[in-house]
């Protein structure tokens, strides 16, 4: 997600305030936050009318503030309200980026709640999943991210296929993606959310393609050696495919480590060609 830099402050200034109300709160407070405050974002979504006027930079604070608070005062609960209180009292530099800080506000919660519950890391590891499933499944990621496909039917493929499978908040988080991917692709916004989960636990995500099955104790010589190159803790998620003929390939954020041996008979026809 990219803010200009008044967005940048508000979503700053909102997380402190997130953090606040979530500090003493359980993990059922802080999921209840994080579902609220998307139910927020789909409302802000079908009514652009009432998004500008909460991001309306030429009305008071107090004015947007109570503006929120008429509108949501025992819809919602005390907590979320707080916290939509600092989004509105913020400037933001565009309607849009409300709507998306809003929505990183919302995914805060709900894996503050995974933390909570002590379930992040399974979370984490089934949104690596419901990604590549998605990834693998053309016909799937078209479908979901169909911007002519009624929102409720994505929701209920969603739900035919991950539901009683996977953890509520990793449910949730998903529904929203496929809801608010407008053509940008239901897999993207999947591997930022793989992304956002690892950095809940302050590690980085190394997405590595095997030629063949790692061992338990070859994935942790690996992740030992990748905490040591980068010099923090490295989250792993490891795909087999028999096409690279050896060898792995790691991806970490910019960086490709590629020692497959297809990647090396790549690496040494350019340097022939050169040559």
């Amino acid at each position: 997600m990219t803010l200009h830099a008044a967005s940048r402050e508000a979503l700053s200034l909102a997380e402190e305030r997130l953090g606040e109300v979530l500090a003493d709160a359980d993990a059922t407070v802080s999921s209840s936050v994080g579902d609220e405050l998307l139910s927020v974002v789909d409302l802000l979504d079908r009514e652009i009318g009432l998004r500008r006027a909460v991001s309306d930079a030429s009305a008071t604070p107090e004015a947007r503030t109570e503006l929120v608070r008429r509108l949501f005062d025992g819809k919602l609960s005390e907590p979320a309200l707080k916290v939509l209180d600092a989004v509105a009292g913020s400037r933001w530099s565009s309607p849009r980026e409300l709507t998306d800080g809003l929505e990183e506000l919302g995914r805060s919660a709900l894996l503050t709640a995974a933390e909570k519950t002590g379930n992040v890391d399974t979370v984490e590891s089934q949104l690596f999943q419901v990604a590549r499933i998605v990834a693998g499944a053309p016909e799937l990621e078209t479908a979901l991210s169909d911007l002519a496909g009624p929102a409720d039917a994505k929701r209920t493929l969603v739900r035919g296929l991950f539901a009683d499978k996977v953890d509520v908040v990793t449910e949730t988080l998903v529904e929203q993606v496929v809801r608010r991917a407008k053509g940008r692709g239901v897999g993207i916004g999947l591997d930022k959310l793989v992304k956002l989960a690892a950095e809940r636990r302050e590690r980085s995500v190394a997405y590595v393609t095997s030629a063949n099955a790692l061992t338990d104790e070859q994935t942790a010589q690996l992740g030992a050696k990748l905490d040591d190159l980068y010099g923090r803790p490295i989250a792993l998620h490891v795909e087999v495919d028999p096409r690279l003929g050896g060898g792995l390939v790691v991806r970490v954020g910019d960086e490709v480590i590629d020692g497959s041996a297809a990647g090396q008979l790549a690496a040494l026809r350019r340097r022939l060609a050169r040559a």
